[in-house]
């Protein structure tokens, strides 16, 4: 009688059942979250509480990874072709010239934070200069 040994299957994804449907509930989003804890709660009501303390422990509850899925999605938007030469050529022209006013902006901001700063230090050194003349002035005393 001999037996033979098989290995289990090996697994596609590393990991127990546990993490697997963590990261599946992580890629589709927050509202997979919350209807899998309104089942939760509607099958047996102390899993859906101990999966809503999990959710608000771990921060999933109030992550902003649905805010970054949707500006991903945006950012996609922006760069797709629309199929339409003309139109496509207008919309590069006038994101690049948004672009130009934007970094225009930031130079305009540039040079007005450092002549503020200037202006400031400008100030520190004329009312140390002062202060330092007010220090070694002599006394002169009225008789």
């Amino acid at each position: 009688m001999t037996s033979t040994l098989t290995a289990p299957p090996p697994r596609s994804e590393g990991g127990n059942w546990f993490s697997r449907s963590e990261a599946w509930l992580d890629d589709k989003g927050k509202g997979a979250w919350i209807a899998v804890m309104v089942l939760a709660f509607i099958l047996f009501w102390p899993a859906g509480l101990a999966l809503l303390a999990y959710m608000i422990w771990s921060k999933r509850m109030f992550s902003t990874s649905c805010t970054k899925r949707r500006d991903a999605r945006f950012g996609q938007t922006v760069n797709r072709s629309t199929g339409n030469a003309a139109f496509d050529a207008y919309k590069a022209d006038t994101l690049r010239r948004l672009q130009e006013e934007q970094d225009a902006f930031e130079a305009f901001l540039h040079r007005l934070r450092e002549a503020k700063d200037k202006a400031e230090f400008d100030q520190f050194l004329q009312d140390r200069a002062d202060a330092r003349k007010a220090a070694t002035a002599p006394d002169t005393v009225a008789t």
